[in-house]
């Protein structure tokens, strides 16, 4: 790994950011990754796992993060220099944002020769073209492609893509 790469960010609340091993480590679950013979294998309770946040990176935290509270509504959860956690009031996963000094933004549709998305945010709203000029008016912009009439794919003012949609009535009424 180069001198230069940085490991994810993991907030403090969170427990100290841990790297796995390779080899004579412990795997999901709690059962020994050894296979010498006279090893005891045994097994843990399973640990109880719970999405906290999605982390986006971008050249500036606290810019995208003011994009997203305008988009949700949600509230600063916890903000450090280069660093920001939104959420929605009821405790639930939020938006992580973390300041990457060397982000490229991602191309969407793909290309070989592009850096490419990595994954998208989708989020419902209930009135579509209301939805696109909120987005719009905060920073968003319109991607050339749109794949359904139900969905409309935007780009954040850091360059990720993301879907608004609105869900469409499947029983036929």
């Amino acid at each position: 790994m180069p001198a230069t790469a940085r490991w994810p960010r993991v907030p403090e609340e969170h427990g100290p950011a841990r790297r796995r091993t390779i080899g004579g480590g412990r795997h999901r679950g709690g059962r020994s990754l050894s296979n010498e013979p006279g090893k005891q294998h045994h097994m843990k309770p399973q640990s109880r796992f719970t999405l906290s946040a999605t982390t986006l990176d971008a050249p500036n935290a606290h810019e995208l993060a003011r994009f997203y509270q305008g988009l949700l509504g949600w509230p600063t959860r916890k903000e450090e220099p280069d660093w920001v956690e939104i959420a929605p009031p009821d405790g639930s996963a939020g938006l992580s944002f973390q300041t990457e000094p060397h982000f490229t933004r991602p191309q969407w549709p793909s290309t070989p020769s592009e850096q490419q998305m990595m994954m998208h945010l989708d989020i419902e709203v209930d009135d579509l073209s209301s939805a696109v000029e909120t987005a719009l008016g905060l920073g968003a912009t319109l991607a050339d492609f749109q794949p359904q009439d139900n969905v409309r794919v935007l780009y954040d003012p850091a360059g990720h893509p993301f879907c608004l949609w609105i869900r469409i009535d499947s029983s036929g009424a």
